[in-house]
């Protein structure tokens, strides 16, 4: 079983690389320019970081949070 922890701890850490990743300037402006909102992703990372680590409310609050954006972007031109 510790092994499996170790696993979902690496997967956590990656997660969270990601994130400062999306922190970066320059992949911010290459994410816009495919019409990717980074604030958007990195609460998409945030929440799956959640749901890795056991936290399902919020890794629930966040996605439901993301699709809202999501949706809410969809209508829009561009």
């Amino acid at each position: 079983m510790s092994s499996n922890h170790g696993s979902v701890a690496a997967v956590a850490r990656l997660l969270r690389e990601i994130e400062a990743l999306l922190k970066h300037p320059s992949v911010t402006i290459e994410l816009g320019h495919r019409g990717v909102n980074a604030s958007i992703m990195m609460l998409a990372i945030q929440g799956l970081t959640a749901y890795v680590e056991g936290n399902r409310r919020q890794a629930h609050e966040d996605f439901s949070t993301v699709a809202e954006e999501i949706r809410a972007r969809l209508d829009r031109p561009g």
